[in-house]
């Protein structure tokens, strides 16, 4: 057995892991594939563990943990399994006619030893889905769970410590100070997936070294529900979407602009739905709790700002806010500025598509945009004028569990992307090569090339 974790600092982990990277052990598929075998099993023997730290820490229920985190993880595994083979192969491009006799192609090479900095909101899905593709691309890697998920960080390292050597993964637990120590190392890679301020604390870190980065943070993701819209489906789904796990998503719709036509209609039909699937939040056993005492505190100032349409019910010593919609606000309230991730729905009325193409243009990318509506023009408008990550039309959230689509921001709500075929590729340098032969040599491209002789020599032959 190698030493375990606790015997090493951080820079003698991170330097093992490079030590062990150097042995070319990590590159063949075989290896990448059965380290994916060891992660599933692993996951499976630690299940009802992970299931018993994700109610401890954030009350989620046994459905909810498994779909959102432990599911998705199963799932990305055996997609990856299945199609690693064809990933890893070199990818062929054509050249010109500059290029007779070449071979062009692009080889994937894993970056060395990666850094995955994982937030508390989805902490094991989070933690874990960028190993995956860590893993796949031949990487090692360190993997630091939140400490605001005590019991599921305990869970991953147990995890973890099971299916691998710390030569190869490890976890690393710890607080802030622990992560800055992490970033303190030179790293050939970094993910981090949180808030966008200490998003910007990560990037600095990783300039210092050039070090590669993905950034995965957030933002106020908005939701349009159109004049023509269908408000009860529009309803049910952005129900579903806002008040899952609390709202502590990085892509739950965190407002809402509807045209004032369909206004009265949404807010009855979003009350209704939130009732049907969540209670009142606070009463209701399997509803997900507030993270901590400090973001309770924070949504509820929220709470202050506006009119409650429904909801705003609030429980400090089980960390519980009722799914709550907040009407008549003003745009320098706090609620509109900052990203809320919480259960709070602010609802905003508009008369023309172009008050909202400005309103939100006015703001930061948004990590995700969710757009209501049955018309192709408006459809086509929103797209062309709106900048974000990603987004769906006439459904929420739902883009980020189709693994053929990158999942990421852009501006300050992230950069770079994830998810399938795209973590490979993130994990990946994509290496060029050009490969020529030797059985002819075109004379045109050296200085000394005199073009009537040459080609006459060239037809002789």
């Amino acid at each position: 057995m190698l030493a375990p974790i606790e015997q090493l600092t951080i820079d003698e982990l991170v330097q093992k892991q490079r030590r062990f990277f150097k042995t070319q052990a990590t590159k063949s598929m075989a290896f990448r594939l059965s380290m994916l075998t060891f992660l599933k099993e692993s996951i499976k023997h630690h299940e009802a563990d992970l299931l018993e730290a994700l109610r401890e820490d954030l009350n989620k229920s046994e459905m909810d943990a498994y779909t959102t985190e432990i599911g998705f993880i199963y799932d990305e595994i055996s997609r990856t399994t299945r199609e690693l083979k064809r990933w890893m192969r070199p990818k062929r491009v054509r050249g010109t006619a500059i290029h007779l006799g070449m071979k062009s192609e692009v080889q994937y090479e894993p970056y060395g030893t990666v850094l995955i900095i994982a937030p508390w909101n989805y902490p094991f899905q989070l933690a874990v889905a960028p190993l995956i593709g860590a893993i796949a691309a031949g990487n090692t890697a360190v993997v630091k769970p939140s400490e605001l998920t005590p019991n599921v960080a305990r869970v991953l390292t147990q995890v973890l410590e099971r299916a691998f050597t710390d030569r190869y993964v490890a976890s690393v637990e710890g607080d802030k100070d622990t992560a800055q120590e992490l970033l303190n190392q030179k790293w050939d890679y970094i993910f981090f997936t949180g808030s966008t301020q200490v998003g910007r604390i990560v990037n600095k870190a990783a300039a210092e070294h050039l070090t590669p980065v993905t950034l995965e943070l957030g933002g106020k993701s908005p939701v349009i529900v159109h004049g023509d819209a269908n408000v009860s489906i529009a309803a049910k789904r952005i129900a579903w979407g806002k008040w899952m796990n609390a709202g502590q998503t990085c892509v739950a719709p965190d407002y809402v602009l509807v045209h004032e036509s369909q206004q009265e209609a949404l807010l009855e039909a979003i009350k209704q739905e939130a009732f049907a699937m969540f209670g009142n939040g606070v009463g209701t056993k399997r509803y997900t709790r507030i993270v901590n005492e400090s973001h309770f505190d924070r949504l509820s100032h929220y709470l202050t700002e506006g009119e409650l349409a429904f909801g705003g019910e609030t429980n400090r010593d089980e960390l519980k806010i009722a799914p709550t919609v907040m009407t008549n606000l003003h745009e320098d309230a706090d609620v509109m500025k900052d990203e809320i991730f919480g259960p709070i729905l602010p609802v905003i009325p508009y008369r023309q598509l172009d008050e909202v193409i400005e309103f939100i243009s006015d703001r930061p990318h948004p990590l995700a945009l969710y757009l209501f509506t049955e018309s192709k023009d408006v459809e086509q408008t929103v797209m062309k004028h709106l900048s974000f990550g990603g987004g769906c039309v006439n459904d929420v959230i739902m883009h980020l569990t189709n693994p053929n689509l990158p999942f990421g921001g852009v501006g300050e709500s992230g950069m770079g992307a994830y998810h399938g075929r795209t973590s490979f590729e993130t994990f990946s340098h994509a290496k060029s090569i050009l490969k020529n032969t030797t059985k002819f040599d075109l004379p045109v491209r050296y200085p000394n090339f005199k073009p009537a002789e040459q080609l006459i020599r060239l037809i002789q032959r």
